[in-house]
């Protein structure tokens, strides 16, 4: 074979490569490729052997998935389901592979086969079933959930097409649809009425595995199928497009994230298809079994816990009530009892324009029972209201389920606070500001539902798989259970003055930096200095994260150095990705605007390897775990109160990068744990935010007085960036000058003040690394596990369990 494999370092937190391990490997994954795919070494492709990889590793899971769902049948624990439009997994196999501590034998199996290991996992896609930040946070929850024990399970949808890949041509954005694929275990069949046809759906069963608990969850993904493949006596009379139309019609439903009508949809088929599948399974509880054995809906809330990620579930409070009164035949107040205590809601936003509300005629149209249903909840919930608030006919219309006034609409982030026991944020600002502003009401009449859930991530994936030179750093100062118990990091502390640990940590950086550096150079053809620090802001493009801000501090930069080519300037690669949702011109203009400043600052030979300006394109899942880990500086800067937590903060803090941000989401409790001295805090606070608010802001006043800032819009306006096209960016002029409601120019002179101590510190090396430490050391509270251990204990009366499950091959 003309291969020549790369032999990774054995790396202890990747699990023990053992002969018999190691062997058991090579054999299992030849009995793959020759049976499984039928082929041999001759005419074997990479896809071939990332198969057959695959497969290996996934023999591993199998007994482990059987066996745990066993034991769940057996105890019959308290079962948590976790229902999200949104599951943005990105890769699996070495996920699995650390999680079942088989990544040090596959590493060593592979390379006595003679293949790289790096390459064969480069072959998978990324499940990329989302959009940003709610999506990934629901795949950080799966991990933890089987982490930690819990009898848990992820619903959602398996779109056929996932999120859009990104391609950048001419420096716009280009959006090219790519049909997923996955190793999938398909199960049974459910049925799903909307109105005027029946949908089958389909569910797809991906293993979610704890990290060495021996538990593995499931996540159900529905796929929406017609009944028939097409209608038979159309296509005899000619009618082959009328044939076909239904089942086109109702297989959209899972096609792809996107769409209004569609939307709606989608949202009523997970929630459908998922309360069937819960109370088959209550009911039945036996394994194996399809009898019903418990019959009482009484104690649904004793045994399921429903939790609703954002609004877009929301339909299963209306849908479960459905169930109960119409099918069930309970009292309507028996069934809301019981849909009350299941249900619980999680807020991610505190924008109005992204809070659900959907027109009253849609839902007339598509959903007319659930409609009665919304009606009737609503007419019992302002009666309450009413009685005890009597005479305040504005409370009852602001807390009322259905908008009144031009297009009547349902207020679905209403309808979750009312049919749900519990309500929380993701962060505790974030859950302050809740309570304080877009749901004052509903506080202030049941504030014993309110919480505060701060997000977080596992350290599985965002330390141990996408930086292992960092945590065998780390596991050498304090051992590995930190893995599971991040609260351990506070040991590092006492090395915040060791020279040896200091030098180790800066070195693996380093490393990380020229791995990413050579990346970029072979996607970019840009030239990158590796020892300029690594500037990051990789997020959703959109206003209110101000991706603006950090370029104008780009175009500032500039100016100095181009100002003052010979003084000692800190070198910077500036690097900014994110996707722009297809409908949003704005953000559009900000991908085109980034490119255009990267294309004059990067071919200007005064400025030379001291400022590189690149636009990650396509940034997901599996880039984040190659840039993380390669970043110094983390920029977080959206506008005070706009961002309910943020996870990307956390990901680069646990990755040893250093913060610039505002007082914002979790950056709050970020700068809380590490100590706000080792962050870069700038800019106004919310008080400030909202006393600007009531004085009114005028982006002119900042624009006159602040004179490298007007210089900076004036070349932005004037075509300096875009000389072929000098008004390209008037638009982009015209929303900072008049129409910016997130004060970009309020923030701008504090920000690059900041920015330049930021280049001050970096040119000391050691104490650099030592805010990285501190940083590091600060980031327990961040992991997923200890967020899953609150929900379960404060929201799902649930108890988290590190007891390990026996192996497939040991006696129960």
């Amino acid at each position: 074979l003309a291969i020549t494999p790369l032999k990774r370092k054995q790396i202890s937190v990747r699990g023990l490569a053992g002969v018999e391990n190691v062997t058991d490997l090579k054999n299992n994954f030849n009995r793959h490729l020759h049976f499984t795919l039928v082929k041999d070494r001759n005419v074997a492709t990479k896809r071939d052997y990332y198969f057959a990889l695959a497969n290996t590793v996934r023999d591993h899971l199998i007994g482990r998935w059987i066996r745990t769902q066993q034991h769940y049948y057996e105890k019959d624990p308290k079962r948590v389901y976790y229902i999200s439009l949104e599951f943005y997994m990105g890769r699996a196999l070495q996920n699995t592979m650390v999680n079942l501590a088989l990544e040090n034998a596959c590493d060593e199996a592979m390379y006595q086969i003679g293949l790289d290991m790096e390459e064969l996992e480069d072959m998978e896609e990324d499940a990329g079933l989302g959009n940003g930040g709610l999506g990934r946070l629901a795949a950080c929850f799966l991990d933890s959930m089987a982490t930690l024990g819990l009898a848990a399970y992820g619903y959602g949808i398996r779109y056929e097409f996932g999120i859009f890949n990104q391609k950048i041509v001419s420096g716009w954005q280009v959006k090219m649809l790519v049909v997923r694929s996955y190793l999938d275990s398909l199960i049974n069949r459910s049925r799903k009425r909307t109105t005027g046809c029946v949908v089958l759906a389909l569910p797809y069963d991906t293993p979610v595995p704890g990290y060495r608990n021996n538990v593995v969850n499931t996540m159900r993904l529905w796929s929406a199928k017609a009944p028939c493949e097409f209608r038979l006596q159309d296509f005899n009379v000619g009618g082959y497009v009328e044939a076909v139309l239904d089942k086109n019609l109702a297989e959209n439903i899972s096609r792809v994230i996107m769409g209004k009508e569609l939307r709606l949809k989608q949202e009523y088929f997970v929630v459908a298809a998922t309360l069937q599948d819960i109370i088959r399974r209550y009911k039945t509880s036996k394994f194996g079994s399809m009898e019903a054995v418990r019959t009482d809906l009484d104690g649904l809330p004793n045994k399921v816990a429903i939790q609703l990620n954002d609004t877009h579930p929301a339909l299963a409070i209306p849908e479960l009530m459905r169930v109960l009164v119409d099918e069930e035949m309970l009292t309507w107040e028996n069934a809301w009892d019981i849909c009350v205590r299941t249900c619980a809601y999680t807020n991610h936003t505190v924008l109005p324009e992204a809070l659900e509300r959907w027109p009253i005629d849609l839902f007339q149209q598509l959903l007319p029972r659930h409609l009665e249903i919304i009606y009737e909840i609503n007419r019992r919930h302002l009666e309450r209201v009413a009685s005890l608030y009597p005479g305040d006919v504005d409370r009852m219309r602001r807390m009322s389920l259905i908008e009144e006034g031009g297009q009547k609409r349902v207020n679905m982030a209403h309808l979750c606070i009312v049919g749900s026991h519990a309500v929380n944020g993701v962060a505790r600002i974030h859950s302050d500001i809740l309570k304080a502003t877009v749901f004052k009401d509903f506080y202030e009449m049941d504030p014993y539902k309110f919480q505060n859930k701060t997000n977080g991530i596992t350290p599985r994936r965002w330390l141990v798989m996408c930086n292992p030179g960092l945590a065998e750093v780390i596991a050498e100062r304090i051992g590995d259970d930190f893995i599971r118990d991040l609260d351990q990091l506070k040991k590092l502390i006492k090395f915040v003055n060791d020279d040896a640990f200091i030098r180790d940590v800066a070195k693996v950086k380093q490393e990380n930096k020229m791995k990413f550096a050579v990346h970029l150079e072979e996607h970019y053809k840009v030239k990158i200095n590796p020892n300029s620090m690594f500037d990051l802001q990789v997020k959703r493009i959109h206003e209110y994260k101000r991706q603006l801000l950090n370029c104008l501090h780009i175009i500032t930069f500039y100016n100095r150095i181009k100002k003052e080519p010979n003084k000692h300037w800190t070198p910077r690669t500036i690097m900014i990705g994110g996707k722009a949702a297809p409908g949003y011109h704005t953000a559009k203009m900000i991908i085109r605007l980034i490119t255009a400043i990267g294309e004059i600052v990067n071919n200007d030979p005064v400025v030379g390897d001291r400022l590189k300006v690149i636009f990650l394109e396509n940034y997901r899942v599996t880039l984040a775990e190659k840039a993380i880990p390669a970043a110094d500086l983390s920029e977080q800067i959206s506008t005070a109160g706009t961002e309910a937590s943020g996870t990307g903060n956390m990901k680069f803090m646990l990755n040893g990068a250093l913060t610039i941000g505002t007082m914002d989401g979790a950056n709050v409790e970020m700068a809380e744990e590490a100590g706000e001295d080792n962050l870069f805090i700038f800019g106004m606070r919310v008080d400030d935010v909202e006393a600007m608010d009531r004085k009114g802001y005028n982006a002119l006043e900042y624009y006159n007085r602040i004179p490298e800032l007007k210089q900076a819009i004036d070349q932005i306006a004037g075509g300096f960036f875009s000389p072929k096209q000098p008004d390209l960016f008037k638009d982009i002029v015209s929303l900072l000058m008049y129409h910016d409601r997130f004060k970009v120019f309020a923030d701008y002179g504090d920000y690059i003040k900041c920015q330049e101590k930021v280049s001050a510190l970096y040119k000391n090396a050691k104490e650099w690394t030592k805010k990285v430490i501190y940083n590091i050391a600060g980031c327990g509270k961040f992991s997923s596990d200890r967020t899953i251990a609150q929900y379960a204990r404060e929201i799902w009366g649930m108890e988290p369990s590190l007891e390990k499950f026996p192996a497939p091959d040991e006696k129960r």
